[in-house]
């Protein structure tokens, strides 16, 4: 486990990354929309009334150890972005306001997604683009995107169980791409293994999402093609599509002469791409 916190109108909130998630200090979360002068005391009250009104919030509580302010580790309620959400919508603060309007919009805003399934993507272009990323970069991330829904979807179709499996069949068919697991790719990119929400895909250099689509195209295809049921024959198919796209990779390399998969992170391009055109700037 991995020890932090986030700072929220400059005051601290506790988390701890705990199976891949990070979970937040419910007292510390309580004690800034609460108002109240025992945090501590508010939030047992407010577990209780949970409890007894049959609600299901307190089933996403953990007793985790946090250091405490005596410098000590202590065990204390933690719960996950989506307990302490609805922990929120529970306490009646003025200050808990702003976050519940913010619920309500997310909720809105996926219901449209759902009907409306191009809004999703939009959303998300937005997204890209407002942390700085290149615009040709991220209308390859969207295609990638869609490339890898279609390929759950078929997953999803024959049998195939999202979780452990879904992860299993992404790791084979990047070990074939890339020629390394997922979790060495992290590595290279001096990302954090253990969370599960820093995506892989979001540090890929151009060449890494583009033999990325072409592997989970070609074993959309292959499974399409092939009709394949459940999981193991979806393996077969993932290994045989990811090497399609591992074969190509090599045969690129030996063409630009330089590795495809590299420690190369494009957020760092992104800085140097920022620090040229200062640099470019001033000596004009």
């Amino acid at each position: 486990m991995s020890k932090e916190f986030i700072v929220f109108r400059g005051k601290k909130i506790r988390r701890v990354l705990y199976n891949g998630e990070w979970f937040f200090s419910i007292v510390d979360v309580v004690g800034i929309l609460s108002e109240s002068k025992d945090s501590r005391k508010y939030w047992n009250k407010l577990n209780q009334r949970l409890r007894e009104e049959g609600s299901e919030v307190v089933t996403f509580c953990h007793q985790l150890k946090l250091i405490a302010e005596d410098g000590k580790l202590r065990e204390t309620n933690c719960a996950n972005l989506k307990g302490i959400f609805r922990i929120i919508q529970s306490i009646p603060s003025k200050k808990a306001e702003p976050f519940k309007l913010w619920l309500a919009k997310v909720g809105s805003e996926r219901i449209d997604e759902i009907e409306n399934p191009e809004l999703a993507q939009n959303r998300a272009r937005e997204y890209y683009e407002k942390k700085g990323y290149p615009k040709d970069w991220v209308d390859k991330r969207i295609r990638g995107i869609a490339i890898r829904q279609d390929l759950t979807d078929e997953w999803k179709n024959r049998g195939v169980e999202e979780g452990k499996e879904y992860a299993i069949l992404t790791n084979e068919i990047s070990q074939a791409i890339f020629g390394v697991p997922i979790r060495k790719h992290k590595e290279l990119k001096k990302l954090n293994v253990n969370l599960e929400n820093e995506n892989l895909r979001d540090h890929m250099t151009d060449l890494e999402l583009i033999f990325s689509m072409l592997g989970e195209k070609v074993t959309t295809e292959i499974t399409m093609e092939e009709n394949l049921e459940g999981f193991d024959e979806c393996l077969d198919a993932g290994v045989r599509g990811g090497g399609v796209a591992g074969k190509a990779r090599v045969d690129a390399e030996k063409e630009i002469g330089k590795g495809v998969v590299s420690d190369k992170n494009v957020f760092d391009l992104i800085k140097k791409k920022k620090k040229k055109i200062l640099v470019e700037a001033e000596n004009e």
